[in-house]
């Protein structure tokens, strides 16, 4: 079912990594390396990808180099933004990828791209068009986020609020559908660049929408997808169930997951933007989804996700 596991997600974006917890990101990069081995340890086929950054920072990318991080994955990842919340224009997307590749011969995915209907859904379908034809047969992935808008009541994982006018807003209106599950303009501009363009959709625990999204995918012409397995997750009741109800709905694509979010009271701050106290314990997550859901052909029996975190 998984055919790539990224580690991490914009370790770079306070709003998922706390730099005042790690402000030289030494931990992160252990932790990054533990997760990277014991991912390949369990399947070495399984593509490994450094969560993609954001903002795209060259300088970061040569930190995780000098950490050594890059020896230990098989890609990097880059997210972004520009007509909602980066500080460049959209046609610098090549010159973005370049300056990572100026850093690494890594292959570069693209895990993240994508255009808010915020101001207007017409902008956000020109957005889309542009980025296809900036980024196709330029980066080695690339995946849009995202199918669905946000629903207002979940909030959007992010530190900023509304401290920046409209930013925090623009997190609602990212997807192809609507919130009620309508079709914006730009889903029909979509299926011009599928399956060449693929998707990246996270699922809330028990997510409600799983079942649609997957027929929406297919009838799209989705072949990859990006989401993610929650670490936090592993500890509510029923989690494993969660787990496989949504690898198993996901069974027909290509799909890329993202590992991450410190659990509450095994980070150092209790926060999912925490390093972990210990972290190995979160490169043991990664091994047990690896083992369960993309697994080598040595299989070893499935341990439980809690069995390094008591």
């Amino acid at each position: 079912m998984i055919e790539a596991a990224m580690i991490w997600n914009e370790p770079n974006n306070k709003s998922h990594w706390d730099p005042e917890l790690d402000p030289d990101w030494s931990r992160f990069a252990n932790m990054a390396t533990l997760a990277a081995d014991a991912i390949a340890s369990e399947n070495p086929a399984v593509t490994k990808i450094l969560g993609g950054i954001s903002p795209i920072d060259a300088d970061f990318m040569a930190l995780m180099k000098q950490y050594g991080v890059l020896d230990h994955v098989d890609a990097v990842g880059v997210h972004g933004f520009p007509l909602d919340w980066n500080l460049w224009q959209i046609q610098e997307w090549p010159q973005k990828i370049g300056e990572i590749s100026t850093v690494t011969d890594l292959p570069v995915w693209v895990s993240e791209v994508g255009v808010s209907s915020f101001g207007a859904e017409e902008v956000q379908r020109w957005g889309l068009r542009r980025s296809a034809e900036l980024l196709l047969g330029n980066a080695s992935r690339v995946q849009w986020y995202s199918l669905y808008d946000l629903p207002r009541e979940w909030g959007a994982t992010t530190r900023h609020r509304e401290a920046e006018g409209s930013s925090y807003y623009r997190h609602f209106y990212m997807g192809l559908l609507r919130e009620d599950g309508t079709p914006k303009p730009a889903l029909e501009e979509f299926l011009h660049y599928a399956p060449a363009m693929g998707l990246a959709q996270w699922f809330h625990f028990e997510d409600p929408r799983l079942d649609d999204a997957v027929a929406w995918m297919k009838r799209l012409g989705v072949t990859s997808l990006r989401t993610g397995l929650s670490w936090a997750d592993s500890f509510r009741p029923n989690a494993l169930d969660w787990y496989d109800r949504q690898m198993g709905a996901l069974a027909d694509f290509d799909v890329t997951v993202t590992f991450c979010f410190t659990p509450e009271h095994r980070g150092v701050m209790p926060h999912h933007t925490s390093p972990p106290l210990v972290p190995e314990e979160f490169a043991e997550f990664c091994a047990t989804m690896i083992r369960r859901y993309a697994p080598g052909m040595a299989v070893s029996p499935v341990r439980s996700v809690r069995a390094s975190a008591a």
